[in-house]
């Protein structure tokens, strides 16, 4: 299966859920957002989102700190 990963394209093997991907990236446990064709997928989605042909996807960390002022 053939996805768009922060730009590039990318193949996994089918079916991908996006807690899957995020366990082949080895990301599982990190703080990450994930969108999926300009759509937020909460985390508690990860497990059961199922990833399709072409999807683009966007995983950023997420990243905290310092003061607001």
């Amino acid at each position: 299966m053939k996805i768009q990963l922060n730009g590039q394209e990318k193949q996994f093997n089918a079916p991908l859920t996006v807690g899957a991907l995020l366990e082949q990236l080895g990301l599982t446990g990190h703080r990450v957002a994930v969108e999926v064709n300009r759509e937020i997928v909460p985390r508690s989605r990860h497990e059961g989102y199922q990833l399709h042909e072409d999807d683009r996807v966007e995983v950023v960390f997420a990243i905290g700190g310092g003061t607001w002022r």
